[in-house]
């Protein structure tokens, strides 16, 4: 009987100690969901929960690297806040909370990290009070976006009369005034009779 007396306080908290060690451990459990999910803009996004004491909030963040060449959202981030501790499934069920917290992702879609109405709800907390949700904190959100390739443009170059063509019809010009000097003028005056001829028809030699 003294025995039993002696050891009942150590049972005793013995017990309680096993039965925060269950709780604390059933909390940090809930609070240690993540995930992935892809928007429909090919945005693949990835989420994270974090125990804040009293709510717990969950970052998200989504990358398009494609949109950086193509045009669009490339990058997005926002965090969502709500008190799950009041859906009896957030502790009793941690990991079906979760997948069910991203299902409600992949639903919402365009909605992500835009739509503050838009509730991130676990579908086991339908008759939960309304802050078990996640609502989407609006300032939060922070997103940027890439204008893609710029359009090319060609200039056309002005037409330039060819220097060629100009050349050539003054050397034949030169060399028919040539020969009528030879015609007409001896060979010692050829030069000056093809000058002279020059002048009179406004020819260049």
């Amino acid at each position: 009987m003294m025995l039993l007396t002696t050891l009942a306080p150590w049972m005793l908290l013995a017990f309680l100690g096993h039965q925060v060690s269950l709780c604390s451990g059933a909390h940090k459990g809930a609070a240690s969901g993540r995930g992935k999910f892809t928007l429909k803009n090919k945005m693949q996004c990835t989420w994270g929960a974090r125990d804040l004491g009293q709510a717990v909030r969950l970052s998200v963040k989504c990358e398009n690297p494609e949109a950086r060449v193509t045009g669009g959202p490339t990058a997005m981030e926002c965090k969502y806040n709500g008190k799950p501790q009041s859906c009896p499934g957030y502790h009793s069920d941690p990991k079906g909370f979760w997948k069910q917290v991203a299902r409600a992702f992949k639903r919402l879609q365009g909605k992500v990290c835009i739509d503050q109405r838009a509730l991130v709800k676990a579908g086991m907390c339908k008759r939960a009070p309304q802050e078990a949700h996640f609502k989407l904190d609006r300032s939060s959100s922070v997103a940027s976006s890439q204008g893609g390739h710029p359009q090319t443009t060609t200039t056309r170059r002005p037409r330039t009369t060819s220097t060629t063509t100009t050349s050539t019809s003054t050397g034949q010009n030169c060399t028919r005034h040539r020969k009528a000097a030879e015609e007409y003028c001896n060979s010692s005056w050829a030069s000056v009779c093809s000058f002279l001829f020059s002048m009179v028809q406004s020819d260049d030699c």
